[in-house]
């Protein structure tokens, strides 16, 4: 399994799990929230054919169109569904993990010589920045354990 983790840049959202960390014994319920919304924003990109930033993917290469399986779903990075079925996350209390199980994942979220990146995950892979929605879904969900705590 190819695992991508997503470290918080955003020293907002470091200072809101601080505050929890403070607060609650067990980290696991909010990791796991984190994980399942990810997911779901994730799964929601092979719909939208769009990367964490709003960005269209880049159409298929002439080659790739003329090549097609005919037993295939017809859309990009959904060739059988393998890839979008693999994704996953794992919590514990201190982190969440979520990544595709297969390895091509690898490939379209950074692209290679010959093909585009089609990200799923970052807004840039290199520096582990998340979309700008993303940052912002997370946000609030922090934000709610931490309502939630404070009553």
């Amino acid at each position: 399994m190819i695992s991508l983790s997503i470290q918080a840049n955003s020293q907002t959202l470091q200072s809101y799990f601080d505050r929890l960390r403070q607060g609650m014994a067990d980290m696991k319920p909010v990791m796991d929230s984190i994980g399942m919304e990810l997911e779901t924003r994730i799964s929601a990109r092979f719909e939208t054919e769009t990367d964490p930033t709003g960005q269209a993917w880049e159409a298929w290469a002439p080659w790739t169109r003329e090549n097609y399986p005919d037993d295939g779903n017809g859309r990009l990075l959904d060739r059988h569904g393998d890839l979008l079925a693999s994704l996953t996350h794992s919590a514990d209390g201190t982190s969440v993990r979520v990544g595709f199980g297969d390895p091509k994942a690898a490939f379209h979220e950074w692209g290679t010589w010959k093909m585009p990146r089609r990200g799923m995950l970052f807004a840039d892979p290199d520096t582990g920045e998340l979309g700008a929605g993303d940052e912002a879904a997370l946000l609030d969900i922090v934000g709610i354990w931490l309502d939630d705590l404070m009553r």
